[in-house]
């Protein structure tokens, strides 16, 4: 199986430094980021929205895969993952992140598509690695 990377770099303080993070691929190169980034809404990224968009792509494509096996075809999964931030004791912590799911799936039933909604919810790989509760909302168009 394919071993992929992202990389940052960081100089300075917490409230004074700037960083930039890049991926192996370069889809993402140099993107900055830093405290202002990560709470205070200052344009660029922060770790948690590049996790957040990394969960909403892994579950699209869990969902397709098991849409397969049932000899379902998606027209569209639209996917937003919520990634709550939350300050736990002295440090900080991924406590939740929510599913919002819209799908479009030509012959899926309700229950056809709820069980594979749920199932990718709970197998996708990042999925798997996150230690936070994850919820999700799911709608068939």
């Amino acid at each position: 199986m394919p071993v992929t990377s992202g990389s940052a770099k960081w100089s300075g303080g917490l409230k004074d430094g700037k960083g930039i993070v890049s991926t192996k691929s370069g889809a993402i190169s140099d993107q900055p980021y830093g405290f202002k980034t990560r709470f205070e809404g200052e344009p660029g990224t922060n770790p948690e929205e590049m996790i957040g968009a990394a969960h909403a792509g892994c579950f699209s494509m869990a969902l397709s895969m098991i849409l397969g096996q049932k000899d379902l075809v998606a027209d569209e999964i639209a996917t937003t993952a919520k990634v709550t931030l939350d300050q736990v004791g002295e440090g900080f912590e991924i406590t939740k992140i929510h599913l919002d799911v819209t799908a479009k799936i030509s012959g899926a039933t309700e229950d056809d598509f709820a069980e594979a909604a749920q199932t990718a919810k709970e197998n996708c790989p990042v999925s798997k690695v996150l230690n936070a509760e994850i919820t999700m909302d799911a709608r068939l168009a």
